[in-house]
């Protein structure tokens, strides 16, 4: 069954897809069916210029153990960049 779980979350950066580099500005985050991962329902993760039209996509499926150790890994690198004065305040 679909959980109908997502969030859209304006973002800035850049993701490469198959015509190189672009722009992002937006990612589209879901719990449901992945397309391809090899799980009944997976944390997906879209990374979108929805200006670009579908080739400007970068789309990630994820195991909730991985994403949960992601946000960890994420947020701990933040750390460190933020106590190394990194970070721009």
């Amino acid at each position: 069954m679909c959980t109908m779980i997502v969030e859209k979350v304006k973002i800035n950066g850049s993701g490469k897809g198959n015509s190189g580099w672009f722009t992002l500005q937006q990612a589209n985050v879901s719990y449901d069916h992945p397309f391809n991962a090899p799980y009944e329902h997976a944390l997906n993760i879209d990374f979108v210029n929805e200006s670009h039209g579908p080739s400007a996509r970068v789309a990630v499926e994820l195991s909730e153990s991985a994403a949960r150790e992601l946000v960890r890994t994420i947020l701990a690198v933040l750390d460190q960049a933020e106590a190394g004065g990194h970070l721009a305040k």
